[in-house]
């Protein structure tokens, strides 16, 4: 199973600065929020803030089945992402 808040450590951003933090609203949600350039440029080509209901843009709203998915594309672009 997919560790959803597992970090890939090859982010080309500082050693301890995370490119997203992912914050866990419940059963329901998942906030992808964006900290780093690379992390706002990978949102637009990957997501798009035309994909579904996205009112926090380049804060993108996850449904909890998309999450593992989407932070492994995350990691195998090279960014990483924390649990916050």
């Amino acid at each position: 199973m997919l560790d959803v808040y597992c970090t890939s450590g090859s982010s080309p951003t500082g050693e301890n600065e995370a490119d997203f933090v992912v914050e866990n609203h419940g059963s329901s949600i998942f906030l992808l929020r964006p900290l780093t350039e690379s992390a706002r440029i990978w949102v637009d080509e990957h997501i798009g803030s035309d994909n579904g209901f996205q009112p926090y843009y380049p804060t993108v709203v996850i449904e909890p089945r998309y999450a593992g998915a989407i932070l492994e594309g995350i990691r195998e672009y090279g960014l990483t992402a924390v649990n916050q």
